[in-house]
């Protein structure tokens, strides 16, 4: 402020008689020898300024050509020049930056933040389905090899999320395996001890339950996987390398991939795939639509360095949901079996035939019971192969794969009709399917 009025009152007085004396004593020497350059100019404080200005004389109309007339005829008659120039006075010492205006006169001029739609949306989606997923943390007893002492030690950590108001968490059956206790945090970092409701090795799928409030459980919004489309946005939520709730986004890269389950080697088919980062520890963790409903289970990487690479694997919900129902119903999923063991598949390809070799059907099994041979010696220690499973209903078999793949499209009781290469001949063989003997 006391800048502003030094610059006003250099312009009042530019042309004015060689000294002017205000009433309470301020006064600006302006020495009829001196250069307009010159001018010395004494500080006002702004107070001061403004009094002077409060006393100068008004019309009888309240305008200023009173404050004019005071200063003598010259300011009279330039009445629009003094406007001018006092104008462009003011505006450059409000906006000028000059190390003598002090800090409390800075106007600082903050534009809001302002998100684009898309971002809005994405930052919506996290605060709304965040509530919905849990850590998860694999304990395991150990001993100490001093003290002797049992210990209960992490050994893994993971992800997972509500599936019902009944305290359900569905995860990885590969985070929880080998766990001798469990323990779930929710969002609000409250910590629960969880117990296994049931889990399918095959499927890579696991079911937990923990004793919390209902209001504390936001149970997450299941969608569908069977319209899903390559390119579509999809947004994974999970607590990589034991971090917090962490969200990574990304587009469907591929649909109907297959994988192995971590447990038994079972292939796992119609599995997403996607570039959304998927680290170490979102395993378990949702994988979501752009409308924040569940499409599919994070549960394994391509990565040669274990770290995310862009190719990242979801289980769909439609083959999760099923699951899911089973576990929670029964405690366990019943899956049909033929009750054999086949040997590798590099082993059939090496002798030059497409399918499954019978290692060994027990007699008690489907297959057995339906007269399927196995791989023997005779007696003079010479291998005889068993059957050769070439076709299951009519659906060609060339490897395991394909027999699990036709398997999960049937149910317990079932009746196929199995093709066999035995010896030089083909032979139909009807097989009634069972269900595990562990299941049952």
């Amino acid at each position: 402020m006391a800048t502003s009025c030094s610059l006003l009152l250099s312009t009042l007085f530019l042309h004015s008689p060689p000294s002017s004396h205000f009433s309470n004593g301020t006064f600006l020497n302006l020495s009829s020898r001196s250069s307009p350059s010159s001018i010395s100019l004494y500080p006002i404080r702004s107070r001061r300024c403004l009094r002077i200005f409060s006393k100068l004389p008004l019309d009888d109309n309240g305008d200023d050509d009173g404050l004019l007339k005071s200063l003598g005829p010259p300011f009279s008659a330039v009445k629009p020049f003094f406007l001018l120039c006092t104008s462009v006075a003011l505006s450059f010492s409000l906006f000028a930056a000059s190390p003598a205006v002090e800090s409390a006169t800075a106007f600082v001029v903050t534009t809001p933040k302002k998100l684009q739609t898309d971002e809005l949306a994405t930052v919506r989606l996290f605060q709304e389905n965040t509530p919905s997923v849990v850590y998860i943390t694999n304990l395991a007893v150990r001993q100490d090899a001093f003290t002797l002492d049992v210990l209960e030690v992490p050994q893994g950590s993971g992800s997972g999320f509500v599936w019902d108001k009944q305290g359900h968490i569905v995860t990885n059956y590969h985070v929880i395996r080998g766990a001798s206790d469990l323990r779930v945090t929710l969002a609000d970092q409250t910590t629960y001890d969880a117990k296994v409701v049931g889990f399918d090795q095959d499927k890579d799928v696991a079911v937990l339950r923990i004793d919390a409030p209902k209001d504390k459980l936001r149970p997450i919004p299941v969608g569908v996987s069977a319209d899903l489309l390559v390119g579509q946005k999809v947004f994974a939520i999970g607590n990589p390398f034991g971090l917090d709730h962490t969200l990574t986004t990304g587009v469907i890269s591929g649909l109907r991939r297959e994988i192995s389950s971590a447990a038994t080697g079972r292939p796992i088919q119609d599995v997403i795939q996607t570039d959304a980062a998927i680290n170490p520890g979102n395993s378990g963790g949702p994988l979501l639509d752009s409308s924040g409903t569940l499409i599919g289970i994070n549960t394994a990487i391509y990565s040669p360095s274990g770290a995310s690479s862009g190719v990242g694997f979801s289980i769909p919900v439609d083959t999760v949901g099923g699951i899911v129902d089973q576990l929670v119903k029964f405690g366990k999923v019943t899956r049909p079996i033929l009750g054999i063991k086949f040997a590798p598949d590099q082993s059939v390809e090496q002798l030059g035939v497409s399918g499954v070799l019978v290692l060994d059907a027990p007699p008690t099994g489907p297959a057995g019971k339906a007269g399927l041979q196995s791989t023997k010696r005779d007696g003079y220690g010479r291998l005889i192969l068993g059957d050769i499973i070439t076709s299951v209903n009519g659906t060609k078999v060339s490897n395991g794969s394909d027999l699990y793949r036709i398997l999960d499209q049937c149910k317990v009781g079932d009746k196929v009709s199995v093709e066999v290469l035995r010896g030089d001949h083909k032979e139909k063989i009807s097989v009634t399917l069972e269900p595990k003997p562990d299941e049952s």
